[in-house]
This record gives C-alpha cells, structure tokens and sequence, in this order.
C-alpha cells in the first residue's frame, strides 16, 4: 500500500480523482443543458408578451412537476429533490417572462428599454 503525503493510499486517490473529473464533466454537460432550456423558455417568453399571455402556466408547471418527479423516481433521484430544482428553474423562468412581457409592453408604448 503506496500512500501519499497526506497519508491517503494512492489507489484512493486516483480513484477519487477519477470521480471528481467525472463530478466536473457533469455539471458542465448539466450547465450547458439549462443553458438550452433558457435559450428555449427565453422564445416561449416573447411569443407569450407578443400575445399577451401571462408569464405562468400553473396548469402547465403542475404536470411538469408531476413528470419530473415520475422521471427522478425511474432514475432513482429524490423525487422531493427534482422538485425543488423545476420549482427553482421555473421561478426563474417566470422572471425572465415577466421581464420580457415588461419590455414589450415598453417597446409598444414607445418607451425606451434598457
């Protein structure tokens, strides 16, 4: 048994290493995907400000929930958990509407948007 000098065994630390790059690679690809999904919800935004329709789709976010939690429960992730993270991203999405439905509302009454 090879240890290093901070007393871990060096396959641990390979192994451990291997792990984290793994742990990085995944939250990249995970930072890129979300990065998709706002570029998409960013489109829905303006089609719903063009035509007045409001920043949250209750109905639409309850059977989101409903299969993101049926989704995490396939994967084996906390279904609780899943939740949470959709409830966090469409928080975020339904600002970023309003933000939008804000600055066409602006542009169409002729006032300036910053």
């Amino acid at each position: 048994m090879t240890t290093s000098n901070t007393g871990v065994d060096e396959t641990v630390r390979a192994e451990l290493n291997r792990l984290r790059e793994s742990i990085d690679n995944i939250d990249a690809a995970v930072v890129h995907m979300l990065a998709e999904r706002f570029k998409c919800t960013q489109q829905v935004g303006v089609l719903k400000a063009e035509h007045h329709l409001p920043p949250a789709d209750p109905a639409r976010e309850s059977r989101q929930i409903t299969r993101l939690r049926q989704l995490a429960e396939s994967a084996r992730l906390d279904p609780a958990f899943a939740e949470k993270l959709l409830n966090f991203i469409i928080a975020e999405v339904i600002r970023h509407h309003e933000t939008i439905a804000d600055e066409v509302t602006q542009t169409a009454s002729g006032g300036d948007v910053e």
